[in-house]
């Protein structure tokens, strides 16, 4: 199971959204209503970390540059 992070979507102007988290399994779809009040929801997608790899063993940054150009 995945906790992720939900948000209510304000009906009124100046209504703030609350935030909550809710495990679910990976496979399950996002939910669009919270399972207690039946507010509409909807899931929050925060940063995570990526992984860089070089390609191809030239020597790159992993966004496929050469050393000393783009990003390298």
């Amino acid at each position: 199971m995945t906790t992720y992070v939900y948000q209510t979507i304000p009906q009124k102007q100046g209504e703030k959204p609350r935030y909550f988290e809710i495990k679910q399994s990976m496979k399950d779809a996002p939910l669009s209503k919270h399972p207690e009040t039946g507010e509409p929801i909807r899931r929050v997608v925060l940063g995570g970390f990526g992984t860089l790899s070089s390609k191809g063993g030239d020597g790159g940054s992993g966004c496929g540059c050469k050393p000393g150009s783009c990003c390298g």
